[in-house]
């Protein structure tokens, strides 16, 4: 059974955004029970640390990061405010002010993604799970906390490419103008 995830929308909000490929959702409901007794942040740590740690739909690599990561800064200030995003194996984080509703952004985000990452790989179909999970950034310490997370994802999953998997405006621009 596939659950719907709420999600919060109000413009300006500040999100913390995840959404894993097809695949690699597929593998996990396949192969592990889904603990219903458990808050939704405990089940979604436990898919998480299934997920991060499995190759299954892990096709986010090599040239992709880089199309990737340049395709969301693209998307700065026209659907979002790009704060910070991490390209995993089969999912991605993205920390953003959102500047239309969130089920457009995702829209747009998931379906020309999904195009590109499809031409890239001459294939066609399906590639990105229809659900996401997002949570709003309440606070200042929230915010400090997420980005750190995101920006250290790839180092603490041991990639060895994690250097490149990895873009926010605090290192790479002089662009602090989101405020919490």
């Amino acid at each position: 059974m596939h659950k719907s995830l709420v999600h919060f929308d109000q413009q300006n909000a500040i999100q913390f955004v995840t959404f894993r490929t097809q695949a690699s959702i597929a593998y996990y409901l396949d192969n592990y029970i889904i603990q219903t007794d458990q808050s939704t942040s405990k089940q979604q740590q436990h898919v998480d640390k299934i997920l991060d740690n499995t190759a299954e739909g892990a096709i986010l690599n090599g040239e992709l990061i880089n199309l990737l990561i340049n395709f969301f800064k693209s998307k700065d200030n026209l659907d979002y405010k790009l704060i910070a995003v991490s390209i995993m194996p089969n999912h991605i984080h993205i920390l953003f002010q959102q500047l239309i509703p969130l089920p457009s952004i995702m829209h747009h985000i998931k379906g020309a993604s999904a195009n590109l990452i499809n031409k890239h790989n001459a294939q066609t179909g399906a590639l990105w799970d229809k659900s996401y999970f997002d949570k709003a950034i309440k606070d200042d310490k929230q915010f400090q906390i997420t980005y750190q997370y995101i920006k250290n994802n790839a180092y603490k999953a041991n990639l060895a490419d994690a250097d490149k998997r990895f873009y926010g405006i605090y290192e790479n621009e002089c662009n602090n103008n989101v405020e919490v």
